[in-house]
């Protein structure tokens, strides 16, 4: 069975070994260690497939602790009805956070298109004084 160092994921997956250290430190990834005092790392296939399915999830948006338990979730027997339902149960709540977001977005996105459409209507009409010698602060209105 192969087995990867932590030089040879980090530049597989285009990441730092310190966020491999990361994933370790909160215990989605388990390493073996060898050599003197257990200083090298060594990373089976699982470890591997485990980083990434991390990865996956973090492109996703999912939190470390959502990834981390779906991940542990497949430890256990395959295609059991509670794991599917749990995971039915994670996408739900992420999906419904997402449909949150882009609302927030398309809403911040609105504001920022008539803030837009105002700065244009300003400039349009000419009643804007241009700034005088550099002078800071908002532009004036000419008197009309």
């Amino acid at each position: 069975m192969p087995t990867y160092t932590i030089t040879e994921l980090a530049e597989e997956f285009e990441i730092t070994p310190r966020a491999i250290r990361f994933y370790e430190d909160h215990g989605i990834l388990n390493p073996k260690r060898e050599g003197a005092g257990g200083r090298n790392r060594v990373y089976p296939a699982r470890e591997r497939t485990r980083l990434k399915l991390t990865l996956r999830g973090k492109r996703l948006g999912f939190t470390l602790s959502e990834i981390k338990d779906l991940i542990d979730m497949y430890e256990s027997p395959k295609d059991t009805e509670v794991q599917l339902q749990s995971f039915l149960g994670v996408l739900r709540q992420h999906r419904e956070k997402l449909e949150r977001q882009r609302e927030d977005l398309e809403l911040t996105l609105a504001e920022i298109a008539a803030h837009e459409d105002e700065c244009r209507r300003l400039l349009a009409d000419g009643r804007i004084e241009p700034k005088k010698n550099g002078a800071a602060g908002k532009p004036r209105r000419k008197a009309a």
